[in-house]
């Protein structure tokens, strides 16, 4: 059954893409305004075969359309698909058929019998006579509503066997789906399974996320209103409001006023109605103003009804957009019409209530003429041009139930069952019977090139044709077909619209935005508060060093680590690299006063080698002097370790060399202490402290210390020794490169191990600040040492308080102000001596002043 399915769709497809790539623009004058009886009548037939041919005058007869009613194009529809039938030798040859009765308003003139009046005596006995004179099956022809239809099933189910086969015309309803309770009728309307996807892709391709919803409270709303909610999830669509009127729950007046309030409250500019709730929203829009109607309405329905009192003005209403079932393109119904005696008037296709279309090769120049033109103009343009009237979907339905009648009677007749039903006396029912079995089986492409499945369990997926409906004024309604949908296209591109007739339709390519809130823009995200839409959000700025490059992002993204978020948080910048260079403001500071200072050193140095033979330079082992300058002078140049492109052995040398040129300028510190106490407390010749001082003993000081922390060193690059690491943070849009400790423990043990050198020279000297005063250099030391210490002590909090290039900065700085410290304190009264009170640098003052 598939392939048989699929097999003629394949073999349709040409003429379906044809017809896509080709639309058409429509006009019809407006009637007068439809009264709330109108929504009522029927217009239904009972249709048969008789074994003969039929003229077209029979048509005369049968159809008045002298005067016009919105039901007339029905009966137009039947006769042209009958005559068709009649008229085809390959159909029913020799049979005819034949319309036995028209009930309610089909041609116009006074009430025919409707059902309504079968149990009356006096009128028609519709029953009597078919019991006691038919002996074939006859087709009852129901609709266009579907209460009409359901009515004629009840009555005529009382009846024990079929004489009846019923064909609703009208709009699919669920409620005839049932094949167990309504074995003979047949609904020629296909079920709009695809019809939820439809609308869901048109919204989406408008971007519209916020839509009302009117849809009657039966089961075919529900039904659809599931469908509609299961594809709405999907892409993200949600409801202003959803109103579910049953029409029995409150007065007509009431449910206008209750959709009044709907609509004009509600935010949204889209609204889609579903069901019988369309004739409400037809007749309520009459008595509403301007500014509520200015609404987008998504309907299945081909509304009539003027807009206001006054001419609109094109742009200001974007009218409705309708889905309507794709059909072929009927052929010969203009000439059909025409031929009536009666009908041929220069005025035809004004007083018919049905559209007309323009022809292929004119359609978009022609739709722009009758746009431009004023009310009154278009209507003298269009008495000066012949168009060709359309088929609606109810008068496609009607043609359709015509063809399977008559399919199902060839089939019979081919087998010649109907004789012998009748040969056996079993009559009406039999030959029903016969005709419903076949019907049932009845799979035909007609002539318009459309597939129909007389068995309703079988349904295939609709395509759609996309109308915009609009008035250019009270008198001149106008429709475009602007696109089409198919659930055979490829995935995601169901619907396919022309943006042409788009602009010409509505006046712009540009819709109306209808969401619940308006897209949040690069550097925002969403965010949700509680009780909301999903569609429904506030948008809120990215955090710092996040981004959102694209709209309604739910969440911001996180820039790289070597990229950072510009001021609008749009997109990510490549940070620069930064760290204490040369180039630097502070880093040449810093390199040119550790030049300056080690310069000075060095000069210093050499004064007390020219001047070495001076009491003061001899004095507290001048040697231990050397040491103590070229190490001060290592001291200041160690710092240009930390200036400059740091790299993995500029960071290794920078604390190694650090800790041991500090370690042997205190070592060398604590040596000249002990020498300075050894000197002045035990002076004696025979006394032991005498013998350590005169072999030099202290000098062994500076090699111990100096193995001790060297052993530190090498424990520490053997466990986690320095390296180049990244600061992203410290300073906003750049990358700070500088050189991590590695192992933190092993960085404040050097810096704890040159504390207690530092300590224990200070309290060693601070104990000999008192001794005689002959170039003692006790008091210098204790100075230096408090110096030293009080840089030292310092760094360690403003060290850990800085970030990036400042904590390299502080290191720089201790390193020189500790190292000035001690050359400073030491040295520079020495220095004062020697070269501006030389006399006093002599051994006669030295002895002078020890006999003082």
């Amino acid at each position: 059954m598939f392939i048989l399915m699929v097999v003629p769709f394949l073999l349709s497809y040409p003429l379906l893409m044809a017809n896509y790539v080709d639309p058409r623009c429509f006009w019809r004058i407006n009637l007068n305004e439809v009264e709330d009886k109108d929504l009522d009548v029927t217009c239904s037939f009972i249709l048969g075969a008789v074994p003969s041919s039929m003229e077209k005058s029979y048509f005369n007869q049968t159809l008045d359309i002298l005067k016009i009613t919105k039901n007339h194009k029905y009966a137009l529809a039947l006769a042209f698909s009958m005559d068709e039938i009649n008229r085809n030798p390959d159909l029913l040859p020799n049979m005819s058929l034949i319309i036995k009765y028209a009930l309610g308003h089909c041609d116009g003139r006074t009430l025919t019998p409707t059902p309504y009046l079968f149990h009356e005596k006096n009128e028609m006995p519709i029953p009597n006579y078919l019991c006691n004179e038919e002996t074939m099956c006859s087709f009852l022809l129901t609709g266009p509503y579907w209460e009409t239809s359901y009515t004629f099933w009840i009555y005529l189910n009382t009846f024990v066997s079929p004489r009846f086969l019923q064909f609703a015309y009208g709009p699919f309803h669920s409620i005839f789906s049932d094949d167990e309770q309504f074995p003979y009728l047949y609904q020629m309307e296909p079920k709009d399974t695809s019809l939820a996807l439809a609308m869901v892709s048109f919204i989406v391709y408008f971007n519209w996320n916020w839509v009302g919803l009117v849809i009657s409270n039966d089961d075919q709303g529900q039904q659809f209103f599931s469908e509609l909610q299961k594809e709405s999830k999907i892409k993200e669509i949600c409801f202003a409001f959803v109103n579910m009127m049953s029409g029995s729950e409150i007065s007509f007046f009431e449910k206008i006023e209750i959709y009044y309030k709907l609509i004009v409250m509600s935010s949204t500019n889209v609204i889609i109605i579903y069901g019988e709730t369309y004739s409400i929203i037809e007749l309520g829009l009459r008595m509403w103003e301007s500014p509520v109607i200015q609404r987008i309405w998504v309907t299945t329905k081909q509304w009539n009804f003027p807009t206001s009192k006054r001419d609109l003005t094109h742009g200001t209403f974007f009218g409705t957009f309708t889905f309507l079932h794709h059909h072929g393109e009927i052929s010969g119904f203009k000439n059909f019409a025409k031929t009536w005696s009666h009908l041929r008037s220069s005025d035809l296709y004004l007083v018919m209530p049905e559209w007309k279309y323009f022809n292929y090769e004119a359609s978009a120049p022609n739709c722009k003429i009758l746009k431009n033109y004023s009310s009154n103009a278009t209507l003298e343009w269009l008495k000066e041009h012949t168009f060709d009237m359309s088929f609606s979907d109810v008068s496609h339905n009607i043609y359709n139930a015509v063809y399977a009648m008559a399919h199902s009677l060839h089939q019979v007749n081919l087998h010649q069952v109907d004789n012998q039903a009748i040969a056996n006396g079993k009559g009406a029912s039999s030959h029903c019977l016969k005709i419903n079995s076949i019907l049932r089986k009845t799979h035909f492409i007609n002539s318009l090139g459309d597939e129909v499945i007389m068995k309703q369990r079988v349904m295939l997926k609709e395509d759609y044709d996309i109308f915009h409906f609009g008035n250019l004024s009270q008198r001149l309604g106008f429709k475009v077909k602007i696109g089409t949908f198919s659930p055979y296209f490829p995935h995601g591109q169901h619907i396919h619209l022309y943006g042409n007739m788009i602009d010409l339709a509505t006046g712009s390519r540009k819709m109306p935005s209808s969401v619940c809130t308006a897209d949040c823009g690069l550097g925002f995200r969403r965010f949700w508060k509680e009780g909301m839409a999903a569609c429904c959000f506030v948008c809120r700025p990215c955090p710092e060093n996040e981004i959102s490059n694209e709209t309604n992002m739910d969440q911001c993204v996180n820039c790289p680590e070597y990229q950072y978020a510009n001021t609008e948080h749009n997109k990510c910048i490549q940070k620069g690299v930064m760290f204490l260079s040369y180039e630097d403001t502070l880093g040449m500071a810093l390199a040119l006063i550790a030049f300056c200072f080690s310069a000075f050193t060095a000069l210093v140095l050499c004064v007390f080698v020219k001047h070495h033979e001076t009491p003061i330079v001899k004095a507290n082992n001048r040697i231990l002097s050397y040491l103590l300058l070229m190490s001060l002078m290592f001291c200041f140049l160690c710092s240009f370790f930390f200036i400059g492109h740091p790299n993995r052995a500029t960071c290794i040398l920078q604390q190694i060399t650090f800790g041991i040129v500090f370690t042997v300028a205190l070592s060398t510190v604590l040596a000249k202490t002990i020498t300075v106490v050894l000197a002045f407390k035990d002076t004696d010749p025979g006394r032991r402290l005498r013998n350590f001082l005169v072999s030099g003993t202290p000098n062994y000081i500076i090699p111990i210390c100096s193995l001790f922390q060297c052993i530190l060193c090498a424990i520490w690059l053997a466990v986690s020794p320095p390296f180049v690491d990244i600061d992203e943070h410290s300073e906003h849009g750049h990358i700070i490169l500088w050189c991590n400790k590695g192992s933190v423990t092993a960085f404040y043990c050097v810096l704890g191990y040159l504390a207690c050198l530092a300590l224990g020279s200070f309290t060693v000297a601070f104990l000999a600040k008192n001794l005689p005063d002959r170039f003692n250099e006790a008091k210098f030391l204790t100075f230096s040492m408090l110096v030293f210490c009080s840089v030292w002590v310092t760094f360690l909090p403003v060290y850990h308080s800085t970030k990036g290039k400042g904590m390299v900065a502080v290191e720089i700085f201790s390193i020189l102000a500790s190292s000035a410290g001690m050359l400073g304190c030491i040295f520079a009264p020495k220095v004062y001596i020697i070269l501006m009170r030389p006399e006093r640098n002599s051994i006669q003052k030295v002895r002078e002043k020890s006999y003082l």
